[in-house]
């Protein structure tokens, strides 16, 4: 097949820019032409409001004059107008509520375009995929092509490495931002316990924040970003890894920390519901960091109850490597060339 993927972004540590490296990565072993449009290959805007403006206008004018290809496939809303100009099945998925983001992150004036936009797009598209059930569900009352795909992880292509930097090593990992619940994570871990020590990692808008917040604080450390083998050693170093979002599809960090068997806290939203039902990580109420603080006390010192997630995570992490999800993406290609 002669694929067209287009993604927002295919660097740094975001769900959105690994799950596209991955799906390459896949479709192309599985013998498929695979090209790619992304921010990094055409001129977009490099401010924060601007950037996904500025690709939706210029992937715009890069597949206005493109020819045919079997699939067409963006990864985010913003591909979306590009994804119409090309001659090909379409296929676009959306990794979260899209909306609903584009509300919390930059208020009501803007999600009134992006509810009209967001309802646009999925008539242009022959498939939706979601990545959440919650998403699925919340699309399926606007199409009827909408199908449920999580975000995968490549299991085998994980670094074995273990950076243990301090006995009782917590971890951070991710993007920056408001969603990513990266105030919470501060606020909390201001009261830590002297002897547990939190490792930051991530760039993002909220950067400048997290430094100035933590300076007079020795047991929490902002590493600043981190390449992807480091960022994986890292976190097998862990004894959990935290992340309290406000908005969250199937999030690629923590399908790495399954994966690495260290335990997650994470927020009882989104796709976290589905990921951790069986127990297999500890789920809290969004923007509490009291809560947060205290399952990381409770937590940390029980090495039996450790020991119970890790295992459980391990066997549930299984369900999204690639080799199960892939093979969901190759036969939603060959059933919309077929139909």
């Amino acid at each position: 097949m002669k694929i067209l993927l287009i993604s927002p972004t295919l660097e740094g540590i975001g769900g959105i820019a690994q799950h596209t490296r991955d799906l390459i990565k896949f479709l192309q072993k599985s013998g498929n032409h695979v090209d790619v449009i992304s921010s990094e290959n055409i001129p977009t805007i490099p401010i924060k409001k601007l950037k996904n403006p500025s690709f939706l206008i210029s992937s715009f004018f890069k597949t206005k004059f493109m020819k045919h290809y079997d699939i067409v496939h963006a990864q985010h809303p913003i591909g979306g107008l590009a994804m119409k100009n090309i001659s090909g099945k379409k296929i676009l998925t959306i990794h979260g509520i899209y909306s609903q983001q584009i509300e919390m992150l930059h208020g009501k004036s803007s999600s009134i375009f992006s509810n009209k936009y967001e309802k646009n797009i999925l008539t242009w598209a022959d498939a939706i995929t979601a990545g959440s059930t919650e998403a699925y569900n919340y699309y399926k009352k606007f199409s009827s092509n909408v199908s449920f795909i999580p975000n995968g992880i490549d299991i085998k292509s994980l670094d074995n490495g273990i950076d243990i930097r301090y006995k009782k090593q917590i971890i951070f990992a991710g993007r920056l931002s408001v969603e990513k619940g990266i105030r919470t994570v501060i606020e909390s871990a201001k009261n830590l316990p002297k002897d547990i020590d939190l490792l930051i990692i991530g760039d993002g808008p909220e950067k400048s924040f997290v430094i100035e917040s933590i300076k007079n604080y020795e047991n929490i450390h902002y590493l600043g970003y981190q390449p992807k083998e480091k960022t994986i050693s890292l976190i097998r170093g862990s004894k959990l890894l935290i992340q309290p979002s406000i908005a969250e599809g199937i999030s690629s960090t923590l399908l790495e920390a399954m994966a690495c068997s260290t335990p997650v806290i994470a927020t009882n939203i989104g796709g976290n519901v589905e990921l951790f039902s069986n127990n297999s990580g500890i789920l809290i109420e969004p923007e509490n960091p009291e809560e947060l603080l205290n399952k990381i006390i409770f937590l940390i010192n029980d090495e039996e109850k450790l020991a119970k997630i890790s295992k459980l995570a391990l066997s549930q992490v299984q369900n999204y490597d690639w080799s199960n999800i892939g093979k969901k993406y190759l036969d939603l290609y060959k059933k919309l060339l077929n139909s």
